[in-house]
């Protein structure tokens, strides 16, 4: 039986996602190549693929330097693609993968189906002036030769894609779960003897300069109750002074980066608690996804710290898990967090612990329906209606 030809372009190719995807659709049975962007200061990509191709290096925060670095790789792309042949089917890893994708398609006569996948609602796409219609207007357009919509939190479809910027495609809600591992964390608190400091981690991509003002200064205030643990790759574009911040402070330690998803359950295993907070995009994008954190802290013990009203929160309260505060004021979190005892820590641990694993990881029935969804756009190139 033949397996099906995916070209997946991703924007980042060191990005652990973009490995973990990669992943799940060979598990699903899917041949996959990979073109893309190397994000500066990421790591090296960790793809087994059939083919690879490089496409040049962008920055974080520089929108401006994205689009020519794309606009310059169309026609290389073309040329490196032309040889290849067409695949089945085509993912595009967010809008600017989206118009290479519609290039290639072109170039193939229409043959390949294109997969539009949303992993983010960029601010730029909600801007009410010139920039922000005109990016809409282009997704809209792409949108035209796309057969399917991914996307990884029902806030998208609910918030942006149904409302803001509606598209006539079917969606299939694919979560950022953890690919299947038998190797899970445990929360320190079910342990016996664990009455040492409070410890809160926060893991992942570190962008939201009000999450690390507030740990810190939360942190100094309970004076040694509490220490947070950073780990991961920090957008130091976002941050006055990253590392300066975290040696000024005697209870924020920063572990460094992290990729390999087989130490998930290590890092967790070192905390209580998960910061599942993001201000980065207050309102609109951080409101409405649900981060990489959430599953990987919870597929390995950690307490989640959620913020009411937004999707992550709805997530959790579904499942009657975690800890969610009404805001995230120094008074609140002394309130929410700082007077726990270490009997009420042990039970809501115990109920993280308790949790299936598969609201939080994904197994090889779920690569499969995904890698079978994709056939289907192959086959009928048209907008066939998806459960997701």
């Amino acid at each position: 039986m033949r397996l099906l030809d995916v070209l997946y372009l991703a924007g980042n190719t060191g990005d652990s996602a973009v490995e973990r995807r990669v992943r799940m659709l060979q598990e699903g049975g899917a041949l996959v190549s990979v073109a893309g962007f190397r994000r500066a200061g990421s790591a090296a990509p960790r793809l087994e693929v059939e083919h690879y191709h490089e496409l040049g290096q962008t920055f974080d925060a520089r929108f401006a330097q994205r689009i020519f670095a794309i606009a310059r790789a169309a026609g290389p792309l073309r040329a490196r693609m032309r040889r290849r042949g067409p695949p089945d089917v085509i993912i595009a890893r967010n809008l600017e993968m989206l118009f290479l994708a519609t290039r290639l398609k072109d170039m193939w006569g229409g043959r390949p189906a294109i997969v539009y996948e949303c992993l983010d609602i960029h601010r730029l796409m909600l801007r009410d002036d010139l920039i922000g219609r005109s990016l809409r207007r282009l997704e809209r357009r792409l949108a035209r030769q796309t057969s399917l919509l991914l996307i990884s939190s029902p806030a998208f479809a609910r918030e942006y894609f149904g409302t803001i910027n509606r598209l006539d495609l079917p969606i299939r809600l694919v979560e950022n779960k953890v690919l299947g591992s038998d190797l899970h964390g445990r929360n320190p608190a079910l342990a016996a003897g664990d009455d040492g400091p409070l410890r809160i981690g926060w893991f992942g991509a570190l962008r939201c300069r009000k999450s690390l003002d507030i740990l810190a200064r939360f942190a100094r205030r309970m004076d040694g109750a509490v220490e947070v643990v950073l780990r991961g790759r920090p957008a130091l574009t976002e941050f006055d002074d990253f590392h300066g911040a975290i040696a000024a402070n005697p209870f924020l330690t920063y572990a460094g980066p992290y990729q390999n998803p087989a130490d998930l359950p290590h890092i967790y295993s070192g905390v209580h608690l998960a910061w599942a907070i993001d201000y980065f995009e207050e309102g609109q994008n951080s409101s409405w996804l649900l981060p990489n954190r959430l599953y990987e802290g919870c597929l390995n013990g950690a307490v989640p710290i959620a913020l009411a009203g937004t999707e992550t929160a709805a997530f959790l309260t579904a499942r009657g898990l975690g800890i969610i505060v009404a805001d995230t004021h120094q008074d609140t979190l002394v309130r929410a967090i700082g007077t726990l005892t270490r009997q009420e820590l042990a039970v809501l641990a115990g109920a993280v612990a308790s949790t299936s694993a598969t609201a939080f990881a994904c197994g090889n029935d779920e690569c499969r329906a995904l890698v079978a969804a994709l056939a289907q756009a192959a086959t009928t190139n048209a907008r066939v209606e998806v459960a997701a």
